[in-house]
């Protein structure tokens, strides 16, 4: 997953008051590292020895799966900081592929993994340089020169201790082969016939890459989780993160702008500039919308609208549009049929409003105390610090967010042989056009629908019909225009 680093993050928050419980957070909070397995096959001596790899957070995990490969190591550019010489020099030459041992240093894990894929290794073993306790490999900074090449990266990667990592040299050096088999089959818990998943998100469309990069994954993703949540295959959960403001700095006007409920919750701004466009206590108010859409739709056993709500928001009620406000946030819940109300038709009580409470008044919020002691680590799960962040059956996914990569890791939670069909097969449609017209405009006297049935889920665009090329939102409103060169 291209996460955002726990020290990246600390920083994009320290022009805030509120970062001064954040960079706390940062200090001391558990952070736990993934591993796979990792088993020598050959040579005789080494076989049957087991280790940890730590998962990196960016490329693909082969979660539920193992591979078998040959190690190896660089005669020339051992650190992988630059491109290797040769058309794919390290594409495998035999039935095993090859799994390439680099050296930690000089340059970014995620550009050793890039070079070592475009030289044609099937995945990467990095070598720690000191003894210490497996860490995570994260992706390189937002303000790094990583360029788009993070994204490109498929093969699986992880960290290994130094130990191991000179024994396999050493073995190499001889001239001996050196054959390993990555195990992933238990690094996703699957205990039952359910996958209960999380994911960490924001509803800020003006934080730069990283948001675009967890919109792009719920679009994407949107008709495959609809369709596991119907079946009863899996509990998803939405969350979204906020950080308290500091006491002695309540009543100030940076935590006034950030906050709700006297300073409880905050969130930063979205433009990293006081009195600029939006506040983060804006941000705060439509995650805390989000967070209650998602919980109204699940009292009336449709919790997978949410994904229909967040995709439609961001494209009716993004920042850029200066649409982010409550009014566009009321359109997309009424299109969607969550208008839902409480009590008599002369006494309606909005169920969202009711969970959302009194953002003005000084005590705690019930939903939004829970999300602060969801992010609190327990058991084997560490700190939710950094967005977004996936947890799968109580693990945080290691890797790239990306639909088909997330899919693989959400099958590989179930308990063996219980897998619903969409885990054997990607050819399906989700039919979401079918209920309620999926939320888009439909003319009542011809029929003619904006709801455009895809793999991905439902998209709401105007159609084109017998020459006739409707234009408007989608949503709301279609008009058709006869196209120039129709009959």
């Amino acid at each position: 997953m291209g996460f955002i680093s726990s020290n990246n993050l600390c920083r994009s928050l320290a022009s805030l008051v509120v970062s001064i419980l954040v960079l706390t957070r940062c200090v001391d909070g558990r952070f736990v590292v993934e591993k796979n397995a990792i088993r020598v096959i050959h040579p005789p001596s080494m076989s049957f020895e087991q280790h940890d790899g730590a998962i990196a957070n960016f490329g693909v995990p082969n979660y539920g799966g193992s591979m078998v490969g040959s190690i190896v190591y660089p005669d020339a550019g051992a650190l992988g900081c630059s491109a290797f010489d040769g058309d794919q020099p390290f594409k495998s030459k035999d039935h095993l592929p090859t799994i390439l041992l680099l050296a930690r240093g000089e340059c970014y894990f995620a550009l050793k993994a890039w070079n070592a894929q475009q030289a044609g290794a099937a995945a990467v073993l990095v070598v720690d340089s000191v003894d210490e306790p497996l860490i995570t490999m994260d992706a390189p900074e937002e303000t790094s020169d990583a360029g788009d090449y993070v994204e490109k990266i498929t093969i699986p990667s992880a960290l290994i201790e130094r130990s191991f990592g000179e024994s396999l040299r050493a073995v190499l050096k001889k001239g001996d082969d050196v054959v390993l088999k990555l195990d992933w089959s238990e690094s996703m818990p699957h205990p039952d016939a359910r996958v209960e998943y999380e994911l960490w998100i924001n509803s800020n469309d003006e934080c730069g890459p990283r948001c675009d990069e967890q919109m792009d994954f719920v679009k994407n993703f949107k008709g495959h989780a609809q369709i596991l949540e119907k079946g009863g295959y899996t509990q998803f959960t939405p969350h979204y993160i906020t950080w308290p403001c500091p006491k002695p700095f309540i009543k100030s006007s940076q935590c006034l702008s950030q906050c709700i409920n006297n300073g409880r919750y905050c969130a930063p701004d979205p433009e990293q500039e006081f009195g600029v466009g939006y506040d983060g206590k804006d941000v705060v108010f439509e995650n805390l919308r989000h967070i209650c859409v998602h919980r109204v739709a699940n009292e009336s056993n449709r919790s997978w609208v949410w994904w229909d709500y967040v995709t439609d928001f961001h494209v009716r009620c993004s920042m850029k549009a200066k649409n982010y406000h409550k009014a566009c946030a009321e359109d997309v819940m009424k299109s969607l049929g969550l208008n839902i109300h409480l009590g008599p038709p002369d006494l309606p009580m909005d169920k969202i409003k009711k969970c959302m409470g009194d953002p003005e008044a000084d005590v705690e919020n019930e939903v939004l105390k829970m999300e602060q002691d969801s992010q609190v680590g327990r058991g084997t799960r560490g700190y939710v610090t950094i967005l977004p962040t996936l947890v799968v059956n109580n693990v945080q996914y290691r890797g790239k967010l990306e639909r088909t990569a997330v899919l693989k890791a959400l099958c590989a939670g179930f308990k063996e042989t219980t897998e619903p069909r969409l885990c054997l097969t990607a050819d399906l449609e989700t039919n979401e056009c079918l209920e309620r017209n999926g939320g888009c405009w439909m003319d009542p006297i011809s029929d003619v629908s904006a709801c455009q049935d895809t793999f991905r889920g439902r998209v709401c665009e105007c159609p084109s019909v017998n020459g006739v090329q409707y234009n408007g939102d989608g949503y709301t409103w279609c008009e058709g225009m006869y196209s120039p060169d129709s009959p």
